[in-house]
């Protein structure tokens, strides 16, 4: 019959006991994983129209519909900013990484989260027009990560809850920019 030391003996039930709570708890305890939403929209104008109107990055109140003011600073350039205030309530304060007129896109990052405004707690987002036919398309793409990234975030603080207001706010945007670039209504 072998004999087992104690040091072994110890060793083996503290690895049998760390092997228990990584498989039971290990899955609950990790934390959000990146969302992502991508909206487009076809716009009966050509790419340069559509650009002169979403192209100027503070400029998002003359076309979003749910947005009551935008003030900027520092234009288009990198490191510019701007502070949207939404007409439901919440501020989304903004700033822009790259903009590149010749491909007409720019991206940006929530610079403070405001769970008001939308129930995330980052993002950041690239919008981009590029020639569709005789017309444009309009692509918004965000990556983001729930209000609550605690491992078991309230439900109006979820994945699920951040996605639905993403994708709400993205696709009321391309829909008030088509609008308004098309001529049939403004925001």
């Amino acid at each position: 019959m072998r004999l087992v030391t104690r040091s072994a003996f110890l060793a083996l039930i503290a690895g049998v006991a760390l092997a228990h709570i990584a498989a039971t708890h290990g899955a609950l305890a990790h934390g959000p994983t990146p969302q992502k939403v991508d909206q487009s929209i076809t716009i009966a104008a050509k790419p340069d129209a559509v650009w002169a109107v979403v192209g100027d990055f503070a400029g998002i109140g003359t076309w979003h519909p749910a947005v009551a003011r935008s003030e900027g600073q520092g234009g288009n350039a990198s490191d510019g900013r701007r502070r949207v205030t939404l007409k439901a309530g919440g501020t989304l304060d903004e700033g822009l990484d790259e903009w590149d007129a010749a491909k007409r896109t720019y991206s940006y990052r929530l610079s403070d989260a405001d769970l008001k405004a939308l129930p995330v707690s980052s993002y950041s987002a690239t919008l981009t027009v590029t020639p569709d036919g005789d017309g444009s398309k309009v692509e918004w793409i965000g990556r983001f990560y729930r209000g609550d990234t605690g491992n078991e975030p309230p439900e109006d603080l979820s994945d699920a809850a951040g996605k639905a207001a993403m994708n709400r706010y993205f696709g009321d945007g391309l829909k008030g920019l088509k609008a308004l670039v098309e001529g049939k209504v403004t925001p």
